[in-house]
């Protein structure tokens, strides 16, 4: 086996990665790919670092401390905006999976099906990096840049995830399609955040999973969902031409076909769902 450390604060963690380092978390994904096989690469334990858990509220927004657990998250003290991204975080596994999964490691996992980024991503979360020199922030759609890639420095570790407030009251839901009720990786999954005044939407952001590299947000139903009556009839407003930026895939789960068409029902039963 190779290094294993667990440092107590971040400066050690920053000074250790000055060498290559594989960098655990919850270890939900790191264990189950290496069963069967030793460990022989240099692993840096992260879950100690107490600057690197915890929701903090500021003017601007909120900081997601990337060693937060799915269930810390769920348990918070949140507004409405983050509905969507507590949902999904009931999707990640089961309940030993969420107490001890992060959301730093979902997103740094970079799976196509990662529950946590489509409500990330249609929250606007921006990724703030740290390295020895200073920290960077990037938006979470250039943080990851393909399967399994992110933007990630080797020097560089991921230490919170930023969202901003919404100028006016905001709702979100998140939903997902699996070949089971539970404990499935998706066939679609989408998210939606819905600013909204005098009953109209005023801002929408929507993002669909499982259906291309890299989970894709849908500018131009976002921009037909502007002005729309906030009321049950607003999944009417999705048609296939909002998709473009999708590019689905046959596999063991669904053919390309049926995750379009998937897509486009899982879409018009959320927007009609968070807005009933």
């Amino acid at each position: 086996m190779g290094d294993y450390l667990r440092p107590r604060g971040l400066e050690e963690a920053l000074q250790a990665l000055t060498r290559p380092f594989t960098v655990l978390a919850g270890g939900t994904d790191f264990y189950p790919a290496r069963v069967g096989r030793a460990v022989t690469e240099d692993v840096l334990d992260i879950a100690g670092i107490a600057a690197l858990r915890g929701i903090s509220e500021t003017e601007v927004g909120w900081r997601l401390g990337a060693t937060t657990t799915w269930s810390e998250l769920v348990e918070a003290p949140l507004p409405p905006l983050f509905d969507g991204l507590k949902q999904a975080a009931r999707e990640v596994g089961g309940r030993q999976i969420q107490n001890s999964g992060t959301i730093a490691g979902n997103v740094c996992n970079a799976s196509p099906a990662a529950d946590g980024v489509p409500p990330l991503l249609a929250l606007e979360a921006e990724v703030e990096l740290a390295h020895r020199d200073g920290t960077r922030r990037l938006p979470l759609a250039s943080f990851i840049t393909g399967v399994r890639r992110t933007a990630r420095q080797p020097a560089e570790l991921v230490v919170a995830l930023h969202v901003p407030r919404p100028r006016a009251e905001a709702r979100s839901a998140f939903l997902k399609l699996g070949a089971r009720r539970y404990l499935v990786i998706s066939i679609a999954m989408a998210s939606v955040v819905l600013e909204v005044a005098e009953g109209k939407v005023a801002a929408a952001r929507v993002a669909v999973g499982a259906c291309s590299p890299v989970a894709q947000r849908l500018p131009l139903l976002e921009r037909a969902l502007i002005g729309a009556s906030f009321d049950a009839t607003l999944g009417e407003r999705a048609e296939p031409s909002h998709l473009a930026p999708l590019s689905p895939i046959d596999d063991i789960r669904g053919s390309a076909a049926y995750r379009g068409d998937a897509a486009l029902a899982v879409l018009r039963r959320l927007l009609s769902k968070v807005a009933a």
